[in-house]
């Protein structure tokens, strides 16, 4: 599922214009990227949680090279789902 597929879905359920959910969900969007940048975590009750999770330096080896490497230590942004989201996936899906 796409962006455009979320916005039509959304636009559909609620009967609004496609432009204003459109709107929305890039606001959404930014406002949780923003909210990592700032170094802040987002928790959405019954759906997961948005966090930045810290990286420590390590060693790393360029192997076209055949030399070792100083990876620094960094954030990355995660998304871990709630438990409730977890199960109804664990139920609900269909397998391939």
């Amino acid at each position: 599922m796409t962006k455009a597929d979320i916005v039509a879905v959304i636009a559909e359920e609620t009967g609004l214009e496609r432009n204003e959910v459109q709107k929305t969900v890039e606001a959404f969007m930014a406002t949780i990227k923003d909210s990592l940048t700032k170094g802040e975590n987002v928790y959405l009750r019954g759906f997961g949680s948005f966090v930045v999770k810290e990286r420590a330096e390590k060693t790393g080896r360029n192997i076209s090279k055949n030399t070792t490497i100083i990876i620094p230590a960094h954030n990355i942004p995660s998304f871990k789902p709630a438990k409730t989201f977890v199960e109804d996936v664990k139920t609900k899906v269909a397998v391939k």
